[in-house]
């Protein structure tokens, strides 16, 4: 499409994540993160990479979110719970800061390049084979796992007498 929409699609996102990770309220951080999602998605495909705004939206804008959903539900949230977690998590920002600056001062320098001997990267049609083919019934059963894994936790989360 074009450079214009996938900057702003971009700037967006950026915005987006600023305002997810400063919010108070989990629900409006999911909201927003699923909005930050989506204009990644956009600007996927505003660059003409179809397959990667679709797998944006498909894995991350749906799967992933769908289970930051079922962990809002089943995480305490009250006035009490902020209070404690502000508490034990106050002077711990620097730590992750750091981490993140060191993971990308090498894309801002831009040392690195292209590795020797490195595979060609996969397209499409090798992913798709990949996941259908083979190693298709590895790739439910993972499903089931997660699936039942996320029932349990709110089985577990209700029986201590938590939100149901």
């Amino acid at each position: 499409m074009s450079w214009g929409l996938a900057i702003w699609a971009g700037l967006l996102g950026l915005a987006a994540t600023a305002l997810a990770v400063t919010r108070d309220s989990v629900v409006h951080a999911l909201l927003l993160l699923l909005g930050a999602l989506i204009a990644l998605a956009v600007a996927f495909f505003a660059l003409a990479a179809p397959f990667a705004g679709a797998i944006q939206l498909l894995i991350y804008a749906g799967a992933v979110v769908a289970v930051f959903v079922f962990v809002v539900m089943t995480v305490e949230a009250g006035p009490e719970a902020r209070k404690r977690e502000r508490a034990l998590f106050s002077g711990a920002w620097p730590i992750p800061a750091a981490v993140v600056a060191l993971a990308l001062l090498p894309m801002i320098l831009r040392l690195g390049g292209p590795v020797e001997g490195a595979p060609a990267p996969a397209g499409a049609r090798e992913l798709g084979l990949l996941m259908f083919g083979d190693w298709a019934v590895v790739t439910e059963l993972v499903s089931l796992l997660l699936i039942a894994g996320m029932i349990g936790v709110r089985v577990l989360r209700s029986r201590k007498g938590g939100r149901s």
